[in-house]
């Protein structure tokens, strides 16, 4: 049979469309093999980071307890709120956050815990419900009248009407809510009128169950300062003098004799219980660092002559740091 015209078209024209679908073929499969590699890459960026990061958490653990034993003679001074590291794969910065940075959620009195709520940018109302719910759960009693809120939900409980054992039972308490207890970023319009999304604390970063005493000046957030009574010009003044270099014991006597009472509750360290908090970037091929950044945390605790010397309370493989 004579091949004519119009079959020669046709087969042109099935072959122009098995090619154009063979070409999107390839430019998927392309596209999906780059997206695979940049995601590998990424993945093995942020494993590397992950070590880097551990690493760093591990020698600032030692050399702070170099430094303690040797009283200021260690690599990191007393007093120090941070440290920063150069290895020949990254950097590292490492964050010494004391647990006396903190308030102690089991002996805060409520008019404190009701500051630390206003501090946190909740209502009066709500401040108020929060810091009575917090004292109510710790008191001991037989019934209270929160009780009836915790037996309606589903699965029901009773509150325990005993001492806080983890600051995590927070998330249980009525009125708290994940952003209150983690943090959340929230928008803020700078001074050219632009809208940026800014931080604010949580409660997890103010409270402790290992607090004790006095509030460590060098490490407390604003809103925890807030909470013991001190004034928004007291607190600018004590963020300005712990930015230039940390505050000593002289200078936090000064301080508390210009401020007055409202710095009465402030001291300088805590006790053996800290949360250090590592960022590491590692570094590319061609030297520079990475845009990936890796935060782990841990809570150590010192312990006495006659037992292992760190204790490793808690272990946050994912942390958040500024």
């Amino acid at each position: 049979m004579p091949i004519t015209r119009r079959t020669r078209g046709s087969a042109l024209l099935t072959v122009l469309w098995l090619s154009a679908a063979l070409a999107a073929i390839a430019f998927a499969l392309a596209s999906t093999v780059r997206s695979e590699t940049e995601r590998a890459s990424t993945s093995l960026d942020g494993t590397r980071s992950y070590y880097l990061a551990a690493g760093a958490l591990d020698r600032a653990s030692l050399e702070l307890l170099w430094s303690a034993r040797n009283r200021g003679a260690g690599p990191i001074p007393a007093g120090a709120t941070r440290v920063n590291y150069e290895f020949p794969s990254g950097t590292a910065e490492v964050e010494i956050i004391p647990e006396a940075a903190k308030l102690n959620v089991n002996s805060a009195p409520p008019g404190e815990l009701y500051n630390l709520g206003l501090a946190l940018g909740l209502d009066a109302a709500r401040a108020r419900e929060i810091a009575e719910a917090i004292d109510d759960w710790r008191r001991p009693a037989e019934s209270s009248a929160f009780d009836p809120y915790y037996l309606s939900l589903t699965p029901s409980f009773r509150a325990p009407h005993a001492s806080f054992q983890e600051i995590e039972e927070l998330m249980q308490v009525k009125g708290i809510t994940p952003e209150l207890f983690y943090g959340a970023y929230i928008p803020e319009q700078d001074g050219e009128g632009r809208t940026r999304l800014v931080r604010r604390a949580g409660l997890a970063e103010c409270l402790s169950i290992y607090a004790l005493g006095g509030v460590d000046v060098n490490t407390a957030a604003p809103a925890v300062m807030a909470a013991v009574g001190m004034t928004p010009d007291a607190i600018q003044a004590v963020m300005e003098h712990r930015r230039i270099s940390p505050i000593t014991a002289q200078e936090l006597a000064l301080l508390q004799a210009s401020l007055g009472n409202s710095a009465g509750r402030l001291r300088i360290g805590g006790n053996s219980i800290m949360t250090l908090r590592a960022t590491a970037r590692i570094r590319t091929g061609d030297g520079r660092l990475s845009d990936l950044r890796r935060t782990v945390a841990a809570q150590v605790k010192y312990m006495p002559a006659g037992y292992e010397p760190i204790r490793i309370l808690r272990w946050y493989d994912s942390a958040w740091s500024n």
